[in-house]
């Protein structure tokens, strides 16, 4: 079952609202990283360029986007607030950098080589972050103030969504060819 974000209540729940520390945050990128590769080298170069449906990205194009949102929206920021507290900050055309970049025809190798360099920058980044970094922000023009420490906690968020988005590009690869045993998980399939 996904996470509900609306599925969360308020205190009492027993869920603990506090933000995860650089530290935690480091270690939870780094198991994201290790998870995207391995799946994108199990898919290798002929399933991982197939998108699953029109319009859905392929396993290489998703990881595309990880790569770029590591660099615009992530690392990218939090260097740009830490060069200028209150720094304005822009959106960026995800659809339109996606289709730039053309994963789907690139290796996989190539794909991620690139993923973990940038990766690997992103980590030593939030490593170095100091306690009296976290509270200095953007005003972004969509969402409005955003703290290091939200944009720490929005990158483990984001890579989970994405990695789930990987995980149903191998299982609408295989779907079609599992005959009976798709009942097993659609009773009407």
């Amino acid at each position: 079952m996904a996470f509900d974000p609306t599925s969360v209540g308020t205190t009492g729940d027993g869920i603990d609202r506090t933000a995860l520390s650089p530290k935690r945050v480091a270690s939870l990128l780094e198991a994201a990283e290790a998870h995207v590769v391995a799946e994108l080298e199990a898919l290798g170069d002929e399933l991982a360029g197939l998108r699953p449906a029109p319009g859905e990205w392929s396993a290489k194009e998703c990881v595309g986007h990880l790569i770029e949102a590591d660099r615009r929206g992530f690392a990218g920021r939090i260097e740009r607030i830490r060069a200028t507290d209150g720094v304005m900050e822009e959106g960026w055309d995800q659809l339109a950098v996606a289709a730039a970049r053309r994963d789907w025809e690139r290796p996989v190798a190539g794909v991620i080589d690139e993923f973990r360099t940038g990766r690997r920058e992103g980590i030593a980044l939030v490593r170095s972050l100091r306690a009296d970094e976290l509270d200095r922000h953007a005003v972004h023009a969509r969402v409005g103030v955003v703290t290091v420490s939200d944009l720490l906690q929005e990158w483990v968020f984001h890579d989970r969504n994405h990695i789930r988005q990987l995980l149903a590009n191998a299982q609408a690869r295989v779907w079609p060819a599992m005959g009976g045993t798709r009942r097993f998980t659609d009773p009407n399939a």
